[in-house]
């Protein structure tokens, strides 16, 4: 075994002459423990947050989304997308078209986003499972048409499952001018029926601003035949959705964007990776704080082991020897902080999954979720550790080295 580092577990476990010794190593432990446990726990929860929202899009984003890459328009009879669609590792192919757009019903309007969608949009994510009402999925039934609104969006229009008089639907003429004197003449107007039913995928995005309409309605609404903003895919089972999207980018070329659903909704998840980049600082600042204790603990360390050091030098130990005791003093208590910290923080997350004691409101049924989501990362846990050894090693090495130094002088 390396002479200094069993030196230093010595010192670690034994008594020390003076009593506060002791307790300034404990809470030096403590405190990195703590400081450890809260960076587990925080970070968990940034993660089981993340996990949360990337479930609720499901219900609505498809695995993959063709864009153009400058615009917002494109032919659906492009020669690339129509060669994309002999892909056999694809199950589902839909086009959409979605533009802003002014619903208005018995005397109240909402700006909204409407999304043209074709008949197998329901194949190709799980909308019906965020259906509420007595009727079902459908979008036309010739010579009718019909639309399905958020649940959010219906509050703001009065409006529920069912309504009775029409939905009129008003979006500007392509290149034309406002007619001042007849300003009704420079809208295209459609009107739908209700299906019975309302989507609700918990997400304020989509739940308050987007109605679903036929494809075809929407191509009249914006004046844009054969032309649609998005190509929108779902992979067979089994297939890499990650393969399959850098070979149609490959494919399609500079231009048009691939996106998964993390890409569709980068603004959200940037800004939660920000939040939790943050947190992680903010912790590791109080960590450096705490490992301040460890200082303190080593220099009276150092100095009520001054008789040992010179029974040591005696016995042939150099001056290097000596000071990595000390070195290796401090760097044990932080990794024992760390163990403990990470012990105690996973144990805590387990409690959170199983029992979910800490909630997020007085009353159930306010939020999406009763309690606090958390998710374990593997890689989270081993930034956590490696965070607490390299900055509990930077904090002693040069006030132990200093003193060190001063002691064998």
């Amino acid at each position: 075994m390396n002479f200094p580092f069993f030196i230093a577990r010595r010192y670690l476990v034994s008594k020390k002459s003076h009593n506060t010794i002791n307790i300034i190593s404990g809470i030096s432990v403590c405190g990195v423990a703590l400081a450890t446990m809260a960076l587990i726990c925080t970070l968990s929860v940034f993660n089981g947050f993340h996990d949360m929202v990337a479930s609720f899009f499901t219900a609505f984003d498809p695995e993959l989304k063709i864009v153009p890459a400058e615009g917002k328009f494109m032919q659906h009879n492009d020669p690339k997308l129509q060669e994309l669609r002999k892909d056999t590792r694809i199950a589902v192919f839909t086009e959409t078209l979605e533009d802003n757009a002014l619903l208005s019903y018995e005397g109240r309007q909402a700006i909204v986003t409407l999304k043209g969608v074709e008949d197998n949009f329901v194949e190709l994510t799980g909308i019906e499972s965020a259906l509420y009402g007595d009727g079902h999925f459908e979008l036309a039934s010739d010579p009718l048409y019909y639309g399905i609104l958020g649940i959010q969006l219906c509050r703001s229009l009065g409006v529920g499952a069912h309504f009775v008089d029409p939905m009129q639907v008003f979006a500007p003429k392509k290149g034309e001018r406002i007619n001042m004197a007849n300003p009704a003449a420079s809208f295209n107007q459609e009107e739908f029926l209700s299906p019975g039913v309302v989507f609700s995928v918990k997400q304020v995005k989509y739940d308050a601003n987007y109605a679903l309409i036929s494809l075809a309605q929407a191509r009249r609404v914006f004046s844009a035949p054969g032309a649609m903003t998005a190509l929108e895919l779902r992979c067979k089972e089994g297939v890499s959705v990650h393969a399959i999207k850098r070979d149609i980018q490959k494919q399609l070329g500079d231009s048009y964007k691939v996106l998964d659903r993390y890409e569709q909704q980068a603004d959200v998840f940037r800004i939660m990776e920000v939040e939790k980049l943050l947190s992680y600082v903010f912790l590791t600042f109080i960590l450096m704080i705490a490992c301040f204790n460890i200082i303190g603990c080593l220099s009276m360390l150092i100095i009520d082991k001054k008789d040992d050091v010179r029974t040591l030098r005696n016995m042939g130990a150099t001056d290097e020897q000596v000071g990595q005791i000390f070195m290796f003093e401090g760097r044990l208590i932080a990794a024992l902080g760390a163990v403990i910290g990470l012990v105690l923080g996973l144990l805590l997350c387990w409690c959170q999954i199983q029992f979910g004691w800490l909630k997020l409101g007085d009353t159930s049924g306010n939020f999406v979720i009763d309690s606090y989501p958390v998710s374990v990362h593997f890689m989270d846990v081993l930034l956590v550790f490696l965070t607490v050894v390299v900055v509990g090693y930077l904090a002693v090495w040069y006030p132990v080295k200093s003193l060190s130094k001063r002691l064998l002088a």
